[in-house]
């Protein structure tokens, strides 16, 4: 087997991974709290990365060729917070996931704060998923009771009358966390959530995606000259295969 040729075309699956996740950044750099998708490459050897077993390398020499894998995950670093003065606005500063109850019943998480008022007064996220309190129910506002205070801690009040305190929950591992639409994500089955115990919610701001278009735009640029360099390996060892085949034809 050509284990150059192999590796390369392993290359250019792994490099394709990483312009697809490039490519949803950059198109959702300037969505609200979006979270940076990530890839990580790691090398695999044949015996592992090879399903047909008369492909496999090594198995006579002692010796393993290494191939590179790529695996996706998601940064959930924090990104910048800007005001925006708007009531039902909030970001959340630290660690921890809005908890929201999605139309079919089932419940997801968060860090996109730009909450919206349904007719019956529900406050809803921009999917129309409910925001919870901390006792489990969705947050609905009174009508003509007075300026709506969302207090630091989650506390929701309207002039004197307190509503409950937002539901802020968090993860030990949130990179198990399955992506769904935007900006929400559902917890794998026994993955409990754990609440956070002094969330910092700031009222009238939402929080940025956490990456950079200029990086990103670096990046595409790496990915096609690397791109580039692996399809030159490729057309070089079949060129010299072919003629290998030729001169002992």
């Amino acid at each position: 087997m050509n284990v150059g040729l192999y590796q390369s075309a392993a290359s250019l699956s792994a490099l394709e991974r990483w312009q697809e996740a490039v490519s949803q950044n950059i198109t959702s750099s300037e969505i609200t709290a979006y979270k940076k998708r990530t890839v990580s490459f790691s090398g695999q050897d044949s015996g592992e990365f090879l399903t047909d077993p008369k492909a496999r390398v090594g198995q006579d020499d002692g010796q393993a060729a290494t191939f590179p894998v790529a695996a996706s995950s998601i940064s959930f670093l924090p990104g910048e917070t800007k005001p925006t003065g708007r009531k039902l606005d909030v970001a959340l500063q630290g660690d921890g996931f809005f908890q929201v109850q999605l139309p079919d019943g089932t419940t997801a998480y968060t860090r996109t704060g730009e909450f919206q008022m349904r007719s019956d007064r529900t406050v809803v996220t921009g999917q129309g998923a409910q925001v919870l309190l901390a006792t489990g129910t969705p947050l609905q506002l009174n009508p003509g009771q007075g300026e709506l205070i969302i207090n630091q801690d989650g506390t929701v009040t309207q002039g004197q009358a307190k509503l409950g305190k937002i539901s802020v929950q968090t993860f030990a591992n949130p990179g198990q966390l399955i992506p769904l639409t935007t900006g929400l994500f559902s917890a794998p089955a026994g993955m409990d959530p754990v609440p956070v115990a002094q969330p910092t919610v700031l009222q009238g701001n939402l929080e940025s995606s956490n990456l950079t278009s200029l990086h990103e735009m670096v990046d595409l640029v790496t990915i096609s000259r690397a791109y580039e360099a692996n399809q030159k390996i490729i057309t070089s060892s079949d060129d010299l295969l072919d003629k290998t085949i030729q001169a002992f034809g």
